[in-house]
Formats: C-alpha cells, sequence, structure tokens
C-alpha cells in the first residue's frame, strides 16, 4: 500500500495538516465574484471531518509491507467527459488522481493493516489510467450526520465519497493511527492515520475540500 504525499487528490494515510508538507492556496478571485462549486480538473486538498480538520489526504511513493502493493477530479471511466472548470454534480462519478504521482485514489477488498476494512491505495501506472475500483460517486447528503439540498459540490460543504465497486464509502478515524507498536521503528509514516473504505455512512466518513487550485471555465 502507497503511503501519502504533497498536494493531495490521492489516498493512503492521512498527514497532519503543520507537517511541513507542501501545500497550494486558492487563487484569487476576480472582485465582486463567488465561485463556489469544485470543477473538474481543479486540484484540490480534502481535510477529515471527524479528525477536526487536522489532518488532510495525501499519498506519495513509498510503500508498506502490507496489502497488495499499490499505490485533479475528473470524470470517472466510461462516464461522460466531464470538461475543465465544469462544476462536479452530486451523484457524479469521479476519479481523483494525485498531482504527483499520476496515480488514482482507489479500493478493492483487501483487508486495511489497522482496522481490517477495505484498504484505499494509490492505483495506477503513473499515468492517470487505472479501472473501476478508481471510481467514486460524490454524495452530498449525509443523512443524519448533514444535509444538503444542493445540486453541485460545494466547495464550503462537506461530501462522502462512495466507491462504484465496492459501496463503501472513503474514510479515517482519529483512532487508527500508525506507531512505532503497529508500523515498526522506522515507520515511514509514523503518526499518519490510516485511510479505509468503510461500509457505513457516518461521521468517519465525511470529507471537505480545505484548499486547492480551482479551475472556471
Amino acid at each position: 500500500m502507497k503511503i501519502v504525499s504533497a498536494l493531495l487528490l490521492l489516498a493512503a494515510g492521512l498527514a497532519q495538516a503543520d507537517d511541513g508538507q507542501q501545500s497550494f492556496h486558492c487563487r484569487t478571485l476576480p472582485p465582486g465574484i463567488a465561485y463556489k462549486q469544485v470543477t473538474c480538473g481543479s486540484a484540490i486538498k480534502l481535510t477529515h471531518v471527524e479528525s477536526g480538520g487536522k489532518y488532510y489526504l495525501m499519498s506519495d511513493e513509498r510503500q508498506l509491507n502490507t496489502g497488495s502493493g499499490q499505490q485533479l477530479v475528473r470524470e470517472a471511466h466510461g462516464e461522460a467527459v466531464c470538461e475543465v472548470g465544469t462544476p462536479v454534480k452530486c451523484g457524479q462519478m469521479i476519479r481523483m488522481t494525485h498531482v504527483t504521482t499520476m496515480n488514482n485514489l482507489h479500493t478493492h477488498g483487501i483487508k486495511s493493516p489497522l482496522s481490517n476494512q477495505h484498504e484505499v491505495t494509490g492505483f495506477g501506472g503513473g499515468n492517470g489510467d487505472g479501472d473501476r475500483g478508481d471510481n467514486w460517486k460524490v454524495v452530498c447528503d449525509g443523512g443524519g450526520y448533514f444535509s444538503s439540498s444542493a445540486e453541485y459540490w460545494e466547495r464550503s460543504s462537506p461530501i462522502m465519497l462512495q466507491s462504484e465497486t465496492t459501496g463503501r464509502y472513503l474514510g479515517s478515524s482519529s483512532s487508527v493511527q500508525f506507531t512505532q507498536q503497529n508500523c515498526g521503528r522506522n515507520c515511514p509514516i509514523m503518526n499518519h492515520l490510516e485511510v479505509f473504505a468503510r461500509n457505513s455512512n457516518d461521521q468517519y466518513t465525511q470529507w471537505k475540500v480545505e484548499m486547492g487550485v480551482h479551475l472556471y471555465k
């Protein structure tokens, strides 16, 4: 399982927001214009709501000696082309590609190393290609945890990402942390949180856009 690094758009572990990783900020918007939606082709940073926004989704080239050994917002394979700058609709199937490795956010039936849920990895050949395990549905209404009648993925609102192939939700927990005890003395992701795919859509599966480079038509 490849762990996480730079800006984001691909997962396998969560790093604290103040751990020295590079971050990107939103561009200055023209006066009087308030863009609210996440758009196709934008580079975004997702933070995990349950952990208080202290952790964000990230990925890099390193691997853990466990699991499958795998490691920009765009259209899912087989879906209509998502034109750059077009707002992402609630319920739309998308792929998220890590801007450094060009691998896709991916899940499958292999167990995650700490919580024994489904593993989440960075998958692909470094060119943005992959398979249906890379496809995620944007869920804007979290039932009893949050609700929204919005048509599009709003940057200020929490969302969930549901796997097309497994039906599970992208999640993490502040209680599932890589430590010296469970990861080893030279653990490359010490104090990061495990990212997993979870059956339940609950407080552990909520994500929010923290910042990014947002593209508009």
